[in-house]
Parts: structure tokens; sequence; C-alpha cells
């Protein structure tokens, strides 16, 4: 089996899809690699290290994509390289499914299954694949930080001869992965950090973390199968506005994080709400690039409103490319590992394993998973 990692040509994208301990330690197992020059130049990895790791490298982009009986990469592949891939093989990336039904498309007519990383299921075993969650961990990370360059006052309090500075206070929005990871960094920055989930059952975490969990009464919340959010109706929305309104118009700064997996996240921070927090605060909207939590800010951009600094940077965890592909490659690997044949040395479509049922979304020229089938009919209507 002949593994092919071509270089990310995504604009603006520093992770690497796959580092040279990864393929090290899968080409002892019997994997053949064969990288892309220049595939881990963003992180000022040499294709020496690629080599020494066990892998082969070559300039020839398109003959290895038409070659290769699996692909691994970071971002979704331009439709014009699905073309060229053989019948047969296995491509495996982040494909934004439920957004690129195109793709789904030219991957069933091409012949090649296609795996998606965002489906990876969030159970305990498929834990060390979950690349949505690696990520998010570095992006809630990244966004306080973010605030923390932005902000006019510091985070700690400071007891100094001039006089005592007050703790930033900072307000996080959603307790996902990327929410707790933030609520963790603000606190160790000295902040004093209130938090909010449409999920009671978080508040237990949010406490363990040294946060106040802002309670909001929304009737009947919780959860998926998946561990996400369920998307709220309009009158819980209203209500959770309205709770909300004080603590932000009250905070230095504000973190959105909340999405609805396969929707366009929901709006919970109206511009009115931006405009009552004081000038000089800010605003870091992490869920921007799948619509926004924040009613004025823009995906790519920083904007001010009313004296207030609107964040809507992409590409979070790319800003700390070296750890974000650190993580991306060990839930590959793990992926890998988990589906290999020892005899055959090969990645194996186990069809009946309950991972692989989840992230193979198409085979056999067919769309597999239910429900981007149900997303397919409800936006063909």
């Amino acid at each position: 089996m002949v593994i092919f990692v071509p270089k990310e040509t995504g604009s603006g994208e520093t992770r690497l899809p796959l580092l040279p301990d990864t393929v090290k330690k899968l080409a002892a197992k019997g994997a053949e690699f064969i990288v892309e020059s220049g595939v881990g130049a963003a992180c000022g990895i040499a294709d020496a290290a690629y080599e020494a790791a066990g892998a082969q490298v070559s300039g020839d982009r398109a003959g290895l994509l038409a070659s290769a009986d699996l692909i691994l990469r970071l971002r979704k592949p331009d439709r014009s390289e699905i073309g060229l891939m053989k019948r047969g093989a296995i491509h495996v990336s982040y494909l934004e499914p439920f957004e690129s039904f195109d793709l789904i498309d030219a991957f069933a007519a091409q012949g090649v299954s296609a795996i998606a990383m965002e489906m990876i299921p969030r159970t305990t075993l498929a834990q060390k694949m979950d690349a949505l969650s690696s990520q998010a961990n570095l992006a809630g990370y990244v966004a306080v930080i973010a605030a923390a360059e932005r902000l006019d006052i510091v985070f700690p309090m400071m007891m100094t001869p001039a006089g005592t500075l007050k703790p930033a206070r900072v307000f996080i929005i959603g307790c996902g992965v990327a929410g707790l990871q933030a609520i963790a960094t603000a606190k160790r920055l000295g902040a004093r950090v209130d938090a909010f989930d449409t999920r009671p059952a978080v508040e237990e975490q949010v406490h363990s973390l040294g946060a106040k969990f802002v309670k909001v009464d929304l009737g009947e919340t919780g959860e998926t199968k998946d561990g996400y959010a369920k998307e709220l109706t309009d009158e819980q929305r209203a209500k959770q506005r309205e709770a909300m309104a004080k603590v932000i118009a009250e905070s230095d700064v504000v973190i959105t994080t909340a999405q609805v997996f396969g929707r366009k996240a929901p709006v919970i921070v109206t511009e009115a709400m931006v405009r009552s927090m004081r000038p000089g605060a800010v605003v870091v909207d992490l869920a921007v690039e799948t619509g926004g939590n924040v009613e004025c800010s823009k995906s790519g951009e920083e904007i001010e409103v009313g004296g207030v600094k609107v964040v809507g940077l992409e590409n979070m965890p790319g800003r700390v490319a070296m750890h974000a592909s650190q993580m991306y490659s060990a839930n590959l690997g793990n992926l890998l590992e988990h589906f290999w044949d020892k005899e055959a040395k090969a990645f194996t479509l186990r069809l009946e394993d309950e991972i692989m049922a989840g992230c193979l979304i198409v085979h056999e020229g067919a769309l597999r998973n239910d429900m981007l089938k149900k997303a397919r009919e409800a936006a063909a209507v």
C-alpha cells in the first residue's frame, strides 16, 4: 500500500498533516510513505527529516495522487485533484462535508473512498483520533492569548505601590473542549472568569476549573449522543440573550465558542450587547468560520464596534502550528494504527467498526452516512 502525503496548499494554512515521528512509528509496521517535497516547510521541517523517518520524498504531486492507495492530508482537496485519484483509493482529511456535497459527488463518481476527520465519533475508543477535539483545545487557548494581547488592561490582579489593579473579567460562552480550555487558560493568567453553556451537565467542570457558572433557566436542553449541544428554540435563545446581556456588559473579554454540529453557528451576542461593553474591551468569536456567534463579527477580520475590538480570526489552531500539527498527526496515526492489518501491511476499511461507520462518508460510489444524507435532503428542499 502506497501512502501519499501531499503538501498543504490552502491559503494561510500553517499546519502539517503528518510529522516525521508518526511516519517513523507507522513505517516500523510496514507502511510505505511518500511525502511531497516541502511538505514540512511551513513548520521548518526539512525533507531529510521525513527520509530519516523512513519516507520517500517526491515532487511529482499529480503522479502520486494518481497512483497512491491512501492519501493523507489536513484540508479538503480541490475538486480537480479528486479527478486524478485512482478508483479504489482512500482519501483522509477534513472535508467540511455538510457544506461540500460537490466534493462528495466527485469522490463517489471517481470511486474513491472518503474519510472525514470531522466525523470521527466522540467515543472513548475514538478519543485519540478525534481531530476536532484536539484542534478545538488549542483554539480555546489561542483565543485567550489573542484577547490578552489586544486588551488594554492586564489579566491578573496586581498589588503595586501605585495601587491595586483589579483582575480582568472574562466571560466564556460555550463550555465544550474549546471553552473549557479557554476557561483554564484565562484562570492561569489570573482573570476572573464566568462561563455559560446550555448543558447543565458542564457546570461541575466549570467549577472544577475555578470559574463561576452563569445559570439561565432555559427549560429542557441537553446534548447529542456525540456530546454536542442541542440546538435551542427561538424562545430559549431569547431567554439566553437576555440573561447574558448583563454579564457581557460587565466583562472586559467575551469569548464565544458555541457551535451546533453540522449546522450554522447560532448568533448569541448581538451588536447591541457588544456596544454595551466598555471601549477597549475585546470579543473573540471562535465560531466565526461557521457563521459566527457574534452578530457583527467578520470572518478573517478584526474590527471595532463602539470602541470594542471584535476579533474574527480564522484557523486559530494554525497560530500554534507545530503543536497543532503534532496533535493532528497523532490523530491520523492513531486512526491508521487502529485499522492497520499487520499481515497485509495495509490500512483496511472495516465497515462493521463503529468508528469507520461514522467517518467513512463515501464508499463504492455512494454517500453512506445517514446524518449527511438527511442534511442533503434538507438542503434540496
